[in-house]
């Protein structure tokens, strides 16, 4: 009888131990190739700064790929989405896979010291209604589609002496349109 007794309490105490061990378990979420911090974040209704607190992380930086990040008590709670698709911002069939603010200007085939053909070998003269910028190859490479505020979708095919960094040149007919257009910040949206 005692023996019965000290195995149902063992028996008790296995089930209890492993049924509030189970609900005491910390729900995780594995970093992902090119997954952004704030992303994740969002993904699970709780902010960056709660996070990096939780995984007692000082440096966004230090969270890499295969980073196993340890999620707040609330979301033991919750269905914890295991791939939450995110929408993926498209524009002309075309996946957005950066957005950058550059400051743009506009050159024509005629200007000054301008052959017409750009560095990719396109004939602008032959070419007047393309759709194409000016950029700096370290930053956007030549070939690329590009989304531009206020031009359109373009392809990155020319470079330019004074286009460096976080700057472009909108291809555009005539003189009096670049004048126009001027110089100012846009909006691109680096496009594949």
């Amino acid at each position: 009888m005692f023996q019965n007794k000290l195995l149902f309490s063992f028996a008790f105490f296995m089930v209890t131990t492993l049924f509030f061990a189970s609900g005491a378990i910390a729900a995780t979420h594995t970093v992902k190739k090119g997954e952004e911090f704030d992303e994740i974040a969002d993904l699970y209704d709780t902010s960056v700064y709660t996070l990096l607190e939780l995984n007692e992380v000082e440096d966004i930086e230090e969270v890499t790929e295969g980073f196993v990040l340890k999620l707040p008590d609330h979301i033991q709670n919750k269905k914890v989405p295991a791939e939450k698709e995110k929408k993926k911002e498209t524009i002309e069939d075309y996946e957005v896979v950066k957005t950058l603010t550059v400051e743009a200007s506009a050159f024509t085939a005629y200007c000054k010291g301008c052959s017409g053909k750009t560095a990719s070998g396109i004939d602008l003269k032959k070419n007047p209604d393309i759709k194409l910028i000016a950029v700096d190859p370290k930053v956007i490479p030549l070939g690329t589609k590009v989304w531009v505020e206020g031009y359109g979708v373009a392809v990155a095919g020319d470079t330019g002496g004074s286009i460096k960094g976080n700057r472009i040149d909108v291809f555009v007919k005539t003189k009096k349109v670049a004048l126009n257009w001027g110089r100012k910040n846009v909006e691109i949206k680096v496009l594949k």
